[in-house]
């Protein structure tokens, strides 16, 4: 075992999620995902996290908040632990991404311009006549 094996304590998943910022529950489905290796076990069966792994759930917790999939998530963990890759296709990952966000905020945009409108249409009293049910309806 070298130095750097016995630098630090094993952390069981409470530890590791607080360590994180990721719910215990969120980082069994990691591991389950194959996005955390699988981790030692005691003898009586606990998970024991590394440094290691709490960085690397800490990358995807970031990576969750700039609102990439899983599937991106595997590809970008991938590239960050290959010392040898090309930042080429890192930028490539992160350019499509940008790019799906802008669909969806002029998706999203779309759809509050038509409730806007559906609203303006209703008269919001006790008449039960109503713009946007109708629309919903058609």
């Amino acid at each position: 075992m070298s130095h750097s094996d016995t630098a630090a304590a094993p952390f069981n998943i409470g530890q590791a999620a607080a360590r994180s910022g990721v719910s215990a529950k969120m980082v069994r489905h990691y591991e389950s995902l194959g996005l955390v290796p699988r981790v030692n076990r005691t003898d009586a069966g606990y998970r024991q996290y590394t440094d290691n792994d709490v960085h690397t759930l800490r990358f995807i917790r970031r990576a969750r908040a700039l609102g990439f999939g899983m599937a991106e998530i595997a590809e970008l963990l991938k590239l960050w632990q290959n010392r040898r890759r090309a930042s080429a296709d890192v930028k490539r990952i992160a350019l499509a991404h940008a790019a799906d966000l802008s669909r969806r905020i002029e998706e999203m945009a779309a759809m509050k311009r038509t409730l806007e409108r559906l609203a303006d249409c209703c008269h919001g009293d006790q008449r039960p006549d109503c713009p946007i049910l109708d629309e919903l309806a058609d």
